[in-house]
């Protein structure tokens, strides 16, 4: 299958598109190198361009018969302070490549959402049929797309399925390609940096939530893990007849606090982590923590690797002679 991936040069991504091509898809990366790095797409036909860009979307939409859409701006800070920014790149360009894809006759589609949804949940883990209200514009964007999706495979007959995804983390094996974010605002590779005497300590932020150890729990999920989800949520979707619209969480069931992540991160580095405990940040709820199981039975999947491995992988990827020359 022809598949067209937007924003296959960043983090997730680039896991994805080698997944994809693992199970034998012909795979195009669409995506304007803002926040995503050429090298990430090596190896694979890329279309530097932006999705406002019609003459070039139609290009590449000739002959797809997938969509998988990672592109979007993933700053939930960021989305508070500029949420006409998210709006603009989350919502309205994303309904430009939905409405471009049914034009071209595209009759799949894969969207990277979010736990980001649900906001701050009633109870954890969290099941697909948990209330959505999510707390930031960030989540709303997700959230906003999601519908459209709905709408669109009720009206249009498109396949859809939008990937909620809990705390993805890690980096492939090969080290090869990993997490390069500018600023870097996720809890591993921050750690891992502290670690490595990059930066001056781990700034964590609150120590006196109601969990076992005062610090916010999260559901950490290898990327490689997610990758592979992605490429079974091909087939899942091949499977279905006529339209449809399937939102699947991606998470481990299981989730570990920031001190537990930190303890983790002293054992596979051999080095200490400096802290500093700073103020919580408004709308972090205490745990947040998939309960993937809807995923697992539908796309025959589960998250197989543990924290120690994914902090062992991202360790590898922050140590790579590639990670270094690009720092």
């Amino acid at each position: 299958m022809r598949i067209l991936v937007t924003g296959g040069a960043g983090y997730v991504g680039s896991h994805a598109i080698r997944s994809l091509a693992r199970h034998g898809h012909q795979v195009a990366v669409y995506d304007n190198l803002s926040t995503g790095h050429r090298f990430l797409a090596d190896g694979f036909e890329l279309i530097v361009a932006d999705l406002e860009d019609a003459t070039q979307l139609s290009r590449a939409l000739s002959g797809t018969e997938l969509v998988m859409h990672f592109a979007g701006n993933a700053y939930v800070g960021e989305s508070v302070q500029n949420p006409r920014k998210y709006f603009r790149n989350n919502v309205q360009n994303s309904l430009t490549l939905v409405n471009a894809a049914i034009d071209a006759g595209v009759r799949y589609f894969i969207f990277s959402s979010s736990c980001a949804v649900y906001g701050v949940p009633d109870k954890v883990p969290i099941t697909e049929d948990t209330r959505c209200q999510p707390v930031n514009p960030y989540g709303e964007t997700k959230l906003f797309f999601e519908r459209i999706l709905d709408a669109y495979s009720r009206a249009y007959g498109l396949r859809a399925v939008a990937l909620r995804y809990f705390n993805a983390a890690g980096a492939d094996e090969s080290a090869d390609i990993g997490e390069l974010h500018n600023p870097e605002t996720h809890l591993l590779p921050l750690a891992l940096e502290a670690a490595a005497g990059l930066r001056p300590y781990l700034e964590v932020f609150g120590n006196d939530y109601p969990t076992f150890d005062g610090t916010c729990i999260r559901d950490y999920i290898h990327v490689t893990d997610l990758a592979e989800a992605h490429a079974l949520a091909v087939e899942f979707l091949q499977g279905q007849s006529g339209g449809g619209f399937t939102a699947l969480n991606l998470g481990t069931g299981g989730g570990h606090s920031v001190q537990q992540v930190v303890a983790t991160v002293e054992k596979i580095t051999g080095h200490s982590v400096p802290l500093r405990i700073t103020a919580r940040r408004a709308g972090d709820p205490p745990s947040l923590v998939a309960d993937p199981t809807r995923g697992q039975q539908l796309l025959r999947w589960a998250a197989n690797r543990s924290l120690e491995e994914t902090v062992a992988s991202a360790w590898k990827w922050l140590n790579s002679s590639k990670r270094q020359t690009i720092s």
